[in-house]
Formats: C-alpha cells, structure tokens, sequence
C-alpha cells in the first residue's frame, strides 16, 4: 500500500508544476517547428542566451534598450542552458532587462543536444547566440555577443523590403 503511495509523490514532485504568467513556455521535440510556423511570414529574431552565460546576461539589458526603441523588433528569447532551469528564475532575469513582455522559451529537455540538432545541426551549443529570420524563411545567425547596429540595420532592411512589395506601380 505505501509503495503506490510513494510512487505518485515522486511523480508529482517530478511534474513541472503549471506556467505561470511571465513564465518561459517550455521548448521541447517539435518547438522549433512551432516557433517557426508561429513567426512565418514576418521578421523575426530568435536569441538564444542562458542563465549560466555570462556574456548572455550582461547583453540582455541591451536587448531590452532595442525593444523598447523598435516596435518593429517580434524579439523571441529562448533559455538554452544545458540543464533546464528554474522558470521563475529565467522570468526574474527578463523582467530585470526590460523583457517582460517578450516571447520567451526554455529548454526542458534533459538531453538538450536534440534541441539545438533540431534548431541548426551545425550548432554546438555556444552562447549567446542570434538567429534572424527573413520574410522569406532566410536565417542569419550572429554568433556571439550580437551587434545591434547590425540588427538595426537588418530591420531596416525587413522595413524597405516591405515597402519596396507594398507600393503600387504607377503607369
């Protein structure tokens, strides 16, 4: 009697508890693809960073500072520690840099090596780590700390392209 008992407390200990608001939704098998599906179509910027980055957490303000200057930025941030981490903790360190409201993600994964295989099988899992990702589905990634004037410029780029498709021709 005690061992059934037993067995579901360590499974409900085990259970990730409910998402709170301004909690990471959890990135797991088939979220890259969700990600993506979701973002089709509009510009969109993936960074990827991670509690235990230190150039990570030192960037993030900055990513902060860029969103709340361009509206046109649809930023997604994805926590992509080796060891899933605490989502309040992640959440905290968002709020702090001004990302409260950005879409953000983290791996759940134990085995966070398929994670990254299924976002770019190129990518060994350095951090942080920036993917830009065209209209077109064409990705530029920034590795490493990223330059935001480049960034800027690259939003800019997504801005006239949508111009340039969007004005009549006058004849």
């Amino acid at each position: 009697m005690r061992l059934p008992i037993l067995l579901a407390l360590l499974v409900a200990l085990a259970t990730p508890g409910p998402v709170q608001a301004g909690d990471p939704l959890p990135f797991e098998r088939g979220s890259w693809m969700k990600l993506r599906a979701a973002h089709a179509g509009r510009p969109t910027i993936v960074h990827f960073w991670g509690l235990t980055c230190g150039p990570c957490l030192v960037e993030l303000p900055n990513w902060g500072k860029l969103a709340a200057e361009r509206k046109d930025l649809t930023l997604v941030l994805l926590a992509a520690d080796p060891l899933p981490q605490p989502p309040e903790q992640i959440a905290t360190t968002l709020e702090r840099a001004g990302l409260a409201d950005a879409e953000s993600w983290s791996f759940t994964d134990r085995f966070y090596e398929r994670l990254r295989y299924e976002i770019d099988p190129t990518w060994s899992g350095e951090l942080p780590r920036t993917a830009m990702i065209a209209r077109d589905g064409t990705v530029t990634v920034l590795r490493g700390v990223a330059d935001l004037s480049r960034v800027r410029a690259w939003l800019d780029e997504q801005a006239r392209r949508v111009s340039t498709t969007s004005t009549p021709t006058v004849r």
